[in-house]
């Protein structure tokens, strides 16, 4: 008689990592495909512009100023006679970096504090959050005209300010997110536990809300974008000869009827920017299960 054994060793199920699974439901979206392909063209072209610019951007000829595109100048000239094409791809380099960095500032405190405050609770969540319901009150743009005004128009005066104010918004999305989670039975067991309130923060409630944190540094990149190239529009933001899309459009603006195309160009630059931010971050948002039309506030 012969004894049949059973193989009892199963092949192992490998688990699909979880960013694995965000990504191909980011790939199901073709709007959020193209929003990233956009993004990720935006980005190269801003660390790659000074070496595939075809011209000098601040180089002045007033022989050609306002010269209509052609071969030689594939955008046009503004009324300085400068290059469009070569100040359009330098245009967004500023604009990023600064808002870049103004957004991780603005996402690190902002973040820790509302999760803080969310955690927290009590009067002291209550009396704090009044707090930054009076700051969100204030006129964001005359205040950050007073502080360049008074600090000057310097890179970091700009991320500084702009991260501050920004900050604030994200408190409320992130302390929001927060009071989903304080009194699940992970937080409550660390509390048991004795684990410090920033253990807690960092290590139980930052993971669960990451994803939300994720979402709403999209959105404040894009409007901060809006923001510095206002604050350039009205000549707070960089400074002349250095190219920056508000600056391009406030200089030539006087002339879009004669010249449409030196206005069009950086309007268009800014504009597929901030697009491919919002349809990016719509996507991730879908992808990761969170309605930013529901979004805490």
């Amino acid at each position: 008689m012969t004894a049949i054994t059973a193989n009892t060793t199963l092949p192992e199920v490998q688990k699909q990592s979880r960013w694995k699974q965000v990504w191909k439901n980011m790939r199901r979206s073709p709007a959020g495909m193209i929003g990233l392909f956009v993004l990720c063209a935006h980005l190269i072209i801003a660390v790659l512009a000074p070496y595939i610019a075809p011209h000098d951007w601040t180089l002045q000829n007033g022989y050609i100023m306002l010269q209509a595109p052609s071969t030689e100048y594939w955008f046009g000239t503004d009324n300085m006679g400068r290059d469009l094409f070569s100040r359009t791809l330098m245009g967004g380099r500023e604009a990023i970096m600064v808002t870049l960095l103004g957004t991780l500032l603005a996402i690190v405190w902002g973040g820790l504090a509302g999760i803080t405050l969310g955690f927290v609770g009590g009067k002291v969540d209550e009396w704090l959050m009044r707090i930054v319901d009076a700051l969100l009150a204030i006129p964001w743009l005359l205040f950050l005209l007073l502080i360049i005004a008074l600090t000057g128009q310097q890179s970091w005066t700009l991320i500084l300010t702009l991260g501050f104010f920004y900050g604030i918004a994200v408190i409320r999305v992130v302390r929001g997110a927060t009071l989903e989670y304080v009194p699940r039975d992970f937080v409550v067991a660390a509390k048991t536990r004795g684990e410090s309130r920033l253990t807690i923060v960092v290590k139980e409630l930052l993971p669960n809300v990451l994803d939300a944190l994720l979402v709403e540094a999209a959105m404040r990149w894009a409007w901060m974008l809006l923001a510095f190239s206002s604050l350039s529009f009205l000549g707070f933001g960089v400074v002349p000869p250095t190219p920056d899309w508000g600056l391009m459009i406030a200089d030539t603006r006087g002339m879009i009827s004669i010249a449409p195309w030196a206005v069009m160009f950086p309007a268009l630059a800014l504009s597929t920017l901030i697009i491919s931010i919002n349809l990016t971050a719509d996507s991730f948002a879908k992808a990761i299960g969170l309605d930013r039309a529901k979004a805490p506030v």
